[in-house]
């Protein structure tokens, strides 16, 4: 299935063998030869503090220029409430006409904030400007806002986001102990277990656990109940991640320019 947050092709199985046969038979059935890789993970970044940040563009390229002028206020918003912009323009110092190019250059800088991932929960307030009635431009004032969001990003405070998936995992009761040690050693957090309806023997623990500490868990799992352990998982919440690991995943998993 397709991940539209990071572009790639998703492949699910149970497992490391089963998801080796599936490529096999796809290139040997349909002379497929496939690229691939662990799944990467999308990760986001917002920011803690506001800020009023100034984007001037100005460019002399003989003939008519460009020239582009805003202000704009940035400040965080709750947690998985995504993006909004509004303006509180005055006396036409903006012309009505541009301001969507402003909001259009604001989105293309939240493509990549200052960490190399999308930009999530912010609000954007277009406050002042100003334009020149020759060189003044839809794409004078896109280059504007797509300035002074990139500028100001960077002293908001910039970080990390990581996708925290809720999984419901089968096991035995015999197996149960170990599957929530493992579970806490990836980071996990246990949010109870219960008999397993119709499942003698069995359990049914619900956990959250980051996407990235799941991607082999199917192995593991395994291991710890004699083959016979499974789960489902499914998106939950982003949650911040910090200190040294926010460092290491930046280093890791930031997208090349």
């Amino acid at each position: 299935s397709p991940d539209p947050e990071t572009q790639e092709t998703l492949m699910s199985g149970q497992g490391e063998s089963h998801l080796q046969v599936t490529l096999e038979r796809l290139k040997r059935r349909f002379g497929v030869d496939v690229a691939a890789s662990k799944p990467k993970v999308s990760y986001n970044e917002s920011v803690r503090k506001p800020v009023t940040q100034r984007g001037r563009h100005k460019k002399q390229t003989g003939g008519h220029g460009q020239f582009g002028d805003v202000v704009i206020e940035i400040k965080p918003r709750p947690r998985g409430t995504g993006f909004t912009f509004s303006q509180k323009i005055t006396g036409g110092v903006v012309p009505k006409q541009w301001i969507p190019s402003v909001e259009q250059g604001v989105r293309d800088a939240m493509e990549r904030g200052p960490l190399g991932f999308p930009v999530t929960d912010v609000e954007v307030v277009l406050v002042d400007g100003s334009y020149h009635s020759v060189d003044s431009s839809e794409m004078s004032f896109r280059a504007a806002g797509r300035l002074a969001m990139s500028e100001g990003l960077q002293a908001c405070a910039p970080y990390l986001l990581e996708p925290v998936e809720k999984l419901t995992i089968h096991a035995p009761q015999a197996s149960t102990s170990k599957v929530t040690q493992a579970i806490s050693a990836r980071r996990g957090q246990i949010l109870g277990f219960q008999p397993r309806e119709g499942w003698n023997g069995w359990d049914e623990i619900e956990v959250c656990l980051p996407r990235s500490e799941r991607q082999d868990l199917i192995a593991e799992l395994r291991g710890l109940t004699q083959g016979l352990g499974e789960f489902v998982a499914e998106f939950d919440h982003m949650a911040e991640v910090g200190g040294r690991l926010a460092e290491e995943v930046v280093k890791r998993e930031r997208p090349s320019a």
